[in-house]
């Protein structure tokens, strides 16, 4: 069985995976896409970093603690830009902000250990 930690990642970086694909989906369906493009990026290789994250922590892989260190930078980065959309209403991106930064303190904390 999994500690505790490595199952509070595993949990954070499937939510953040999930959140990042519903944002990039809604924004693509916002008038503005091309304005979006940067985010829709972000968010879809956040995704699949974290669900790649989660899935070599369940295998117990010896790259666990460097894929959560990638995984830290790439949250931030994609919370970083979801967050400046956000702020001009879009409320998906700043859930998906919200997501993101949990994903990378959760992270943070594995890859310190």
């Amino acid at each position: 069985m999994l500690n505790q930690q490595l199952q509070n990642c595993i949990e954070a970086c499937n939510a953040c995976a999930a959140a990042c694909s519903r944002c990039a989906t809604l924004c693509l369906k916002e008038p503005s896409v091309k304005m979006l493009s940067k985010c829709i990026q972000l968010n879809l290789e956040c995704a699949a970093l974290c669900r790649t994250t989660a899935e070599m922590i369940c295998l117990g892989s010896k790259l666990s603690d460097e894929l959560c260190r990638m995984c830290v930078d790439m949250c931030n980065a994609c919370a970083d830009e979801c967050e400046k959309h956000g702020k001009n209403g879009m409320e998906h991106c700043m859930e998906c902000a919200i997501v993101c930064r949990t994903c990378a303190e959760t992270c943070e904390q594995l890859a310190t250990v």
